[in-house]
C-alpha cells in the first residue's frame, strides 16, 4: 500500500489547496492529520496565501479515521498527542479562512475536519455523517461539539446515535454544508467562497463559537433528556451512547473544553470491552470477503442474471424476495398449483410490505413484482444461472431434486441447496456435476437476515465460490464461507444453546422464563425457550433428533420440544408453546401449565421422587448455557469448518443475534479466558455427567489444549492449519 500523501499548492489567486491522498478512501492516520495541520501552518505563515481549501484526491474527500490504528492502541493514554487541540487552534482558530471542498463522502474524522473549516461545499452525490458509535466509540476530533452547532442538538444526536448519513441536499437544508455544487465546479467555487470570507463578503464563522442552531442552554438540556429517553434501548450493556450525550451536554457551556474531553473519552472507549469488540467486528466484516484460493486467483465473477428457487415455503419465498429486491428475475417451483399460488402471494406480500416501508411508487412495486414467476416444471429452468433448493429437510427429496436439476439446467448453472443441517456431499451424492454444487444457507426470514453461509465441498470450483460471494453482496448479504459438514458453522456451534437451557430447566429446576430473561439481559435478542417457540417446537424435535444421531454422547436425551409437540403446543403458530400467546399477536406471556409439563418431562427423564431443584446464580446460568456453545465453537475451529475465528464470530452475530458489542462467540470466550471456561465445564461435567447428559459439558480436546497452554481460542484454527 502506498504511503499517504498530503499535497500543498498555492495558485495565482492566493488560495492554498491542501489535498489528502490516502487510498482507497483518503483515511486520516496520525501521519495524514499531522501533514494537514503542518500545511495549514505553512499557509498561515505565507504572505501570498489569502485563504485555504481542504479537499481529497480522486473525487473523494475523506472516509474517516484509519481504523487500523485502533488495533495498535492497547491502553488508555497510548497514541498520538492531542489532535483536537491542534485542529481547534490551527484549523478553526487560525488567522486565514478555510473551506472544505467535499466530494463523495465526508465521514467520521473526515467530517470533523470539514466542520473545523469555516464553510463547507459538497457535490450532489456526497454523504456526510459521524459513524463512530458503530465502533463503540464517540467522535474524537470535536465532532460532538461542532455537529450540534451546525444542525441543532436534536438532529446531531439523532445522526450520531443512529449512525445516520445525510445526502448532500439534506445536509444543505440542515445547515451542515453551505452549498451544493456540481463536481466540475467544486474546487473553483470553494476557492471563491474562501476568498469571499477573506475579503469580508461572506461572514467568517468559527463553528465552536456558533450558537444560532443551539438555542438557550435550558432548551438544549430538555432536548438531550428527551433523546436519553428515546434512545434508552441503545444504552444497554455499553457505555458509548450515554458518553456521547454526556459530552454533548457538557459542551453547551464550554465547547472547547468539551472537545478536549471528547478526545480523551473516545480514546478510553477504544480500549473498553465493547469498543474492542465492535472494532473486532468491523475488521471481521472485511476479512470474511477474503477466501484464500478463491478471491486471490485473479478470477472475475460471472454475472448471475436469473435465479430459480425450488420450494416456495417460508424460506423459499424469503429467498425469492431477497433476489427480486435487487432487480433479478426469479422463478419459484412448487409441486402443485395451490402451493405455487401461496408462494407467489407470499413474495408479493413481502414486496408490498417493503414498498410501504420504503415509500416506493406503485410503478416501482409492480415492476419488481413482475420479476417473480411461478412454475411447476423443471423444464422452465433451462436458462437460469443459479438454482437454489429450499425444500424440506429430507435427504431422499433433496437428492431427487438435484438429479432433476442436473438433467434440466444448463451445463454452467450453479446448483445450490439451502439445507441448514445436511452435508452438501450427501445432498449431491447422485449428481455428476460436483464442481458446481454448493450450499447457500440463508437464515429466516431470508429477505431480512443478513447472513448467508456459503457452503463448499472439496469439489466446488473456485469460480463457483467467487460467483456466489459476488451474488451474496449483490443481494445485500454478508457471505461466510464454510466447509460442508453437519450444521455448518452457526447451527453446529449453537446446538448446545437450547440443550443446555433444557438441562437447566428439566434436571436442575431452573425456571425457563428466568433463563430467557438472563440471556436477554446478556444481549441475545431472545432467550433459548422463546426462540424454540418462534421456530416451532416441531423444528426443535427434528433438529434434536439429528444432533442425537450425529453427536449421541453430547446431546441431551430428553428436551421439552418433543413433549410440547405431543400436546400440540408448537409455539407462536398454535398460540401455545413454552409461552402462551394472545390471539392474533406475537406477544408472549408465561404459561401457568408449564409447571406440570416440566414435571412430566422429569418423570420421563427418570428423575425420581427424591429429585430437588438446585440453587444457582444468574451468572452460572448464563455460563452453563453459553460455555457449551464456546466449547462446540472450539470443535468448529479445529475441524476448519470456517476459515478463521473471526468468521465464526461474525456468523454468530448475524445468524444467532449474539451481541455485536461482545465481539462474537469466540472473541467473547477469549475475553473470559480459555482457562476459566475449561475449569467451569470440567466442574459441571463431573457434577452432572449421567446417562441423560453424558459428555455434554466435557471440554473439547482443543479447549483442553488451549487452556493448558494459556493460549487463545481464536488461535485454534491457525494451530490446526499448522499441524496439517
Amino acid at each position: 500500500m502506498a504511503s499517504p500523501v498530503v499535497t500543498f499548492d498555492v495558485g495565482d489567486d492566493g488560495v492554498a489547496v491542501i489535498t489528502m491522498k490516502n487510498p482507497p478512501v483518503n483515511a486520516i492516520s496520525g501521519e495524514v492529520l499531522s501533514a494537514v495541520l503542518a500545511h495549514f501552518q505553512t499557509a498561515h505563515s505565507r504572505k501570498d496565501v489569502k485563504a485555504i481549501v481542504l479537499t481529497g484526491a480522486d473525487g473523494k474527500f475523506c472516509g474517516g479515521a484509519d481504523i487500523r490504528g485502533f488495533q495498535v492502541r492497547k491502553s488508555v493514554g497510548a497514541g498520538r498527542e492531542s489532535g483536537v487541540i491542534r485542529v481547534n487552534d490551527i484549523m478553526e482558530g487560525g488567522p486565514k479562512p478555510a473551506v472544505a471542498a467535499i466530494e463523495t463522502f465526508a465521514l467520521g474524522g473526515g467530517l470533523e475536519l470539514a466542520m473545523a473549516c469555516h464553510a463547507r461545499l459538497a457535490t450532489p452525490n456526497t454523504r456526510l455523517g459521524l459513524p463512530e458509535l458503530q465502533l463503540g466509540i464517540i467522535p474524537g476530533l470535536g465532532g460532538t461539539q461542532r455537529l450540534p452547532r451546525l444542525v441543532g442538538v436534536g438532529k446531531a444526536i439523532d445522526m450520531m446515535l443512529t449512525v445516520q448519513m445525510l445526502p448532500a441536499d439534506d445536509a444543505l437544508r440542515s445547515g451542515l454544508v453551505d452549498a451544493v455544487v456540481p463536481p466540475e465546479r467544486l474546487l473553483a467555487d470553494a476557492k471563491k467562497w474562501a476568498l469571499n470570507i477573506a475579503s469580508g463578503r461572506i461572514p467568517w464563522r468559527r463553528t465552536l463559537a456558533r450558537t444560532d442552531h443551539v438555542g438557550p442552554v435550558e432548551e438544549s438540556l430538555k432536548i438531550i433528556e428527551s433523546k436519553r429517553a428515546q434512545y434508552k434501548h441503545l444504552f444497554k450493556n455499553v457505555p458509548h451512547p450515554a458518553a456521547c450525550l454526556d459530552i454533548v451536554q457538557r459542551g453547551l457551556k464550554d465547547p472547547y473544553a468539551a472537545s478536549v474531553m471528547e478526545e480523551k473519552i473516545s480514546g478510553e472507549l477504544q480500549v473498553s470491552p465493547s469498543g474492542k469488540s465492535l472494532i473486532h467486528v468491523f475488521f471481521s466484516e472485511r476479512a470474511v470477503l477474503k477466501v484464500p484460493g478463491v478471491t486471490d486467483r485473479g478470477l472475475k465473477p460471472r454475472q448471475i442474471r436469473s435465479v430459480a428457487i425450488v420450494g416456495g415455503g417460508l424460506m423459499g419465498s424469503g429467498i425469492a424476495t431477497a433476489v427480486a429486491l435487487q432487480q433479478i428475475p426469479v422463478q419459484i417451483k412448487e409441486t402443485d398449483s395451490d402451493a405455487l399460488n401461496r408462494a407467489v402471494n407470499t413474495v408479493r406480500a413481502n414486496l408490498e410490505n417493503r414498498a410501504k416501508k420504503s415509500g416506493w411508487t406503485q410503478q416501482k412495486l409492480q415492476k419488481v413484482i413482475a420479476l417473480v414467476k411461478g412454475t411447476l416444471d423443471y423444464k422452465d429452468f433451462g436458462n437460469v444461472d443459479l438454482v437454489m433448493e429450499a425444500a424440506f429437510e429430507s435427504i431422499p427429496v433433496k437428492q431427487q431434486i438435484f438429479e432433476a436439476l442436473e438433467r434440466y439446467c444448463k451445463a454452467d448453472c450453479i446448483l445450490a441447496t439451502n439445507t441448514s443441517l445436511i452435508d452438501i456431499d450427501v445432498v449431491g451424492a447422485k449428481t455428476h456435476c460436483q464442481d458446481r454444487l454448493a450450499g447457500t444457507h440463508f437464515f429466516s426470514p431470508a429477505h431480512v437476515m443478513p447472513l448467508l453461509e456459503l457452503v463448499r465441498t472439496e469439489k466446488t470450483s473456485p469460480q463457483v465460490q467467487l460467483d456466489l460471494i459476488n451474488f451474496a453482496k449483490i443481494i445485500r448479504k454478508i457471505p461466510v464461507t464454510v466447509k460442508s459438514s453437519v450444521g455448518f458453522a452457526v447451527n453446529r456451534a449453537f446446538f448446545p444453546y437450547v440443550s443446555s437451557a433444557n438441562f437447566l430447566a428439566i434436571y436442575l429446576g431452573v425456571d425457563p422464563y428466568r433463563i430467557d430473561r438472563i440471556l436477554k439481559d446478556f444481549g441475545m435478542p431472545v432467550g433459548p425457550f422463546r426462540m424454540t417457540d418462534m421456530a416451532g417446537q416441531q423444528i426443535g424435535v427434528a433438529t434434536g433428533n439429528l444432533w442425537r444421531q450425529t453427536f449421541p454422547n453430547r446431546t441431551l436425551k430428553m428436551g421439552l420440544s418433543s413433549l410440547l409437540e405431543e400436546k400440540n403446543r408448537l409455539g407462536e403458530k398454535t398460540g401455545k408453546g413454552v409461552y402462551n400467546y394472545k390471539p392474533g399477536t406475537r406477544k408472549e406471556e408465561p404459561a401457568p401449565e408449564l409447571k406440570d409439563i416440566l414435571a412430566e418431562a422429569r418423570r420421563r427423564s427418570g428423575l425420581g421422587a427424591d429429585w430437588q431443584e438446585v440453587s444457582i446464580s444468574d451468572q452460572e446460568i448464563l455460563e452453563m448455557v453459553l460455555f457449551p456453545v464456546v466449547n462446540e465453537a472450539c470443535r468448529v475451529l479445529e475441524e476448519k469448518v470456517v476459515l478463521r475465528a473471526s468468521d465464526l464470530d461474525l456468523a454468530s452475530i448475524l445468524g444467532m443475534g449474539f451481541p455485536r458489542y461482545r465481539g462474537g462467540i469466540v472473541f467473547w470466550g477469549d475475553s473470559l479466558g480459555a482457562e476459566h471456561i475449561h475449569s467451569q465445564l470440567s466442574k459441571w461435567y463431573n457434577l452432572y455427567k449421567s446417562d441423560a447428559i453424558e459428555e455434554f459439558y466435557k471440554p473439547s480436546p482443543s479447549l483442553e489444549r488451549t487452556a493448558a497452554s494459556k493460549g487463545t481460542l481464536a488461535s485454534i484454527v491457525e494451530l490446526t492449519r499448522s499441524r496439517l
